[in-house]
């Protein structure tokens, strides 16, 4: 077995692991209770309602860090980013920077497919308002460094302040370097993190985050990877 192919198992496996976790009892009701009330426009159709995996490229060169799914995108549909506004604008991007062969993602069976790209959350379970709690993150954070560990990505893209703050705290980086659009820090003997706003509609309909800005940041990436 190549060295790829027995990565793509163990995140495999990984990932069977990381939708059957139940350590943060606030995430696991709020994360249920949103599948089971669900939204009205997607009423007839049934909610992942678990945590959501990865998803990828097992030989990525670039590692992209969220947040956390959406109640109603990830939650809903059983991957990362797919069916919410953010994730529009995330893999438009991708697709206009070479890293996905589509530019939209609808649904976990829509033939989207990532080339030189492993997508995932700080935390992986929807949390009410959006906002995990410390102890949260910190539960989540190891399925990330499992998949750092096994990915060894030259860059890590950093979507927002809180996945900045989460890979800082993973590489264990003590003063943590400051974030902002287009932030760049070289971890010596690791990767490279790169920030970007996160493309909540809080910042792309306000236009802090513009389509020619995220696309520099993975323009960016490409090129250090």
């Amino acid at each position: 077995m190549s060295g790829t192919s027995a990565h793509a198992v163990r995140l495999q496996e990984l990932q069977r692991r990381v939708t059957r976790c139940r350590r943060c009892p606030r995430l696991v009701e709020w994360r249920e209770r949103v599948a089971r009330e669900k939204r009205a426009s997607f009423r007839d159709e049934d909610y992942w309602g678990r945590p959501v995996p990865g998803f990828g490229d097992p030989g990525a060169r670039v590692y992209v860090l969220g947040l956390a799914p959406a109640a109603h995108g990830g939650n809903r549909t059983g991957r990362v980013f797919t069916g919410d506004r953010s994730g529009d604008w995330l893999f438009g991007s991708l697709h206009r920077t070479g890293f996905a062969n589509q530019p939209t993602s609808v649904r976990a069976d829509d033939g989207l497919r990532l080339d030189g790209a492993f997508i995932a959350a700080a935390v992986r379970c929807a949390p009410p308002a959006n906002k995990p709690l410390p102890a949260e993150r910190d539960n989540c954070l190891p399925y990330a460094a499992e998949e750092l560990e096994l990915i060894r990505p030259e860059v890590i893209v950093c979507l927002g302040g809180f996945a900045w703050d989460a890979a800082c705290r993973l590489h264990g980086l003590r003063p943590r370097p400051r974030f902002g659009h287009g932030a760049e820090h070289r971890i010596e003997g690791g990767p490279v993190l790169l920030g970007t706003y996160h493309p909540s509609q809080q910042n792309t309909f306000t236009g802090r985050l513009t389509e020619p800005m995220l696309d520099a940041v993975f323009a960016r990436a490409r090129k250090l990877a």
